[in-house]
Order: structure tokens, then sequence, then C-alpha cells
């Protein structure tokens, strides 16, 4: 009878265990921050974002006899993608807002509004890629076209995975609720989030609208 009673408790001790992501939940020593960690990463994105530009400005106009952006790029379309990027950086602070208030559901429905946001600038993204390469503008084309691509399809991916993060960050709360973890790394999301919008801005002015007007 005893074993046996042991063996329950054994087990609902295994039951009641916790789950990787809270297990491994520990107090931070003095000095350090998840937060500033984040930080020193959207640095170092930041010194890649950077090279991309610094690759673009000079390759740029190097068209190898092939077609220039003001044959290729479509202002209106980019304009709507834009504005695509930017709301959801607005539903995401609306997002960020509802947490503090400890309002789930409602801070839920907003990250799926801003997922919903990225998934159509994403949409709108690949759409310009395949027309374009439709056209013969491929990316071994010419210079600009190579240093174009890698641009904006290195945004791109950045933004495919903080899709997929939101996600993963979504059925988190939804089964374990707004506990610190998962606020945590609401926080450090909504940063990657806005860093992305600030990197499209430079894109867009950058590449798009310049290169129209050269």
């Amino acid at each position: 009878m005893t074993t046996t009673t042991a063996a329950s408790a054994a087990l609902a001790e295994t039951k009641e265990a916790p789950v990787f992501y809270v297990a491994d939940e520990h107090d931070h020593p003095e000095g350090s921050s998840t937060m500033l960690g984040f930080w020193l990463y959207l640095m170092s994105d930041c010194l890649v974002f950077a090279v991309l530009f610094a690759t673009y400005g000079v390759l740029g106009a190097n068209y190898a006899a092939g077609p220039s952006p003001k044959e290729l790029f479509d202002l209106p379309l980019v304009a709507l993608n834009t504005s695509m990027l930017l709301l959801s950086s607005i539903t995401y602070g609306f997002a960020v807002l509802e947490m503090q208030k400890k309002n789930q559901n409602a801070m839920l429905f907003w990250l799926v509004v801003t997922g919903l946001f990225g998934a159509a600038f994403l949409g709108i993204e690949l759409y310009e890629f395949a027309h374009m390469i439709h056209e013969g503008a491929t990316p071994q084309r010419s210079a600009f076209l190579s240093s174009f691509f890698t641009l904006v399809g290195t945004h791109g991916l950045h933004v495919t995975f903080g899709i997929i993060w939101m996600i993963t960050l979504i059925v988190q709360v939804w089964k374990f609720g707004l506990i610190e973890a998962n606020k945590r790394r609401l926080l450090c999301l909504s940063m990657f989030w806005h860093f992305l919008d600030v990197v499209w801005i430079g894109v867009f002015t950058f590449v798009y609208l310049m290169g129209v007007l050269r």
C-alpha cells in the first residue's frame, strides 16, 4: 500500500512538473538583462542591413543594359505594401497596451491582426518578385537586381521569422497566460517588429523612391 501511494505521489509530481520553457525560468543576476541582450542582437542586425544598404548604394545604378527601377517599380503597389507594415506596427502597439492592462483576449486579437497585416505585406512582396522575374528581371540579370533582391529579400525573411515567432507566442499566451516570461518575449518581439518597420522605411525611400527619381 505504501509503495502504491509513493508511486501515485511521484506520478502526480511528474504531471505537475512545469514544461521546459517555464522550468528554464530563473532569476537573472544583477546587471544582466534579456532586454539588453536583445538590444545587442538588434544592433548586430542593424549592421547586417547597413552592409546591404551600402552594397545597394554601390551597385544600384549598374543595370547592365537591363531594366531600370523606373521600368520595374510600381510605386502605388509598394505604397500599399508599406501601409500594411506600418499598420501592423500600430496594431502591435495596441497589443502591448492591452498586455499592460492584462486584457489577454484583446491582446491576442491585436496580435492576430498584426500577423494578418504582416502576411499581407509578404504576399504583396512575393507578387512583386514573381512579376519582376516573369518580366525577365531576375537576380542574375544585373548588379542592380542582385543587390535589390538581396536587400528586400533579407527584410522579407525577417518579417517571415517575425510572423512565425508571433504565432508561437500567441499559442503560448493562449495556453499559459500572461506570465512574466511571455510578457518579456512579447516585448522583445515588439522591438524586433518595430525595427523591421524602420528598416522598411529606409528601403522604401532609398530603393524605391530614389530609384524612380533617378
